[in-house]
C-alpha cells in the first residue's frame, strides 16, 4: 500500500512539474505559422521564418548586398532560441543562435559559405509580429576560403 501511494504521489508530482515547465514558457515565445518581412543591413531584402516548435525555427532571406555592388544573396538557417532576456505582458526577447548556408553571386561567380547567426528577436505578445537583430560570421568555402560578416535588423508578420 505504501509503495502504491508513493507511486501515485510521484506521478502527481511529475505531472504538476511538467505543467509548471510548460507554463514557464511564455505563450508568445514561439509563433505559429509562417512569417514574412524585411531585413535591412548587410544584406537587405525579404526575410521569412517558420517556427518548428516553441524554441526552434528555420529562417531564410533573398537579399542584396550593399557592400559588394548589389550582388544577390540567398541564405537559410536552422535557429535555436534560448531563454528570454526579458519578458512581460507586451512580449518576450529570446536570444538565438544557429547554423546555415549562404549562396552569393559576385560578378557571375557563385560564392558558397557557412553562416553562424547569433541574435535577439522581440516577439510582440499582442500582434503576430517579431522584430530582430543579428550578426553572422560567414565562412565562404567556394571559390576560395574567406571570412565575411552579415549583420542586419528586420521585422516579420506571421500568418496563421
Amino acid at each position: 500500500m505504501i509503495q502504491k501511494n508513493f507511486l501515485t504521489r510521484l506521478a502527481t508530482l511529475a505531472a504538476a512539474g511538467s505543467l509548471f515547465v510548460t507554463a514557464a514558457i511564455p505563450q508568445a515565445y514561439g509563433r505559429d505559422g509562417f512569417g514574412v518581412g524585411a531585413i535591412v543591413g548587410e544584406p537587405s531584402g525579404v526575410s521569412v521564418k517558420y517556427w518548428i516548435d516553441k524554441t526552434t525555427a528555420f529562417d531564410a532571406a533573398c537579399a542584396w548586398s550593399l557592400a559588394d555592388h548589389s550582388p544577390f544573396q540567398f541564405h537559410a538557417d536552422y535557429l535555436i532560441h534560448g531563454p528570454s532576456l526579458s519578458s512581460d505582458s507586451k512580449g518576450s526577447l529570446p536570444w538565438y543562435y544557429g547554423i546555415g548556408g549562404r549562396v552569393k553571386n559576385i560578378n557571375n561567380e557563385s560564392h558558397i559559405g557557412v553562416r553562424v547567426p547569433v541574435g535577439v528577436t522581440y516577439l510582440v505578445a499582442e500582434a503576430p509580429i517579431d522584430i530582430f537583430g543579428e550578426i553572422s560570421p560567414v565562412l565562404d568555402v567556394k571559390p576560395s576560403v574567406n571570412l565575411n560578416w552579415n549583420g542586419a535588423i528586420g521585422v516579420r508578420y506571421y500568418f496563421h
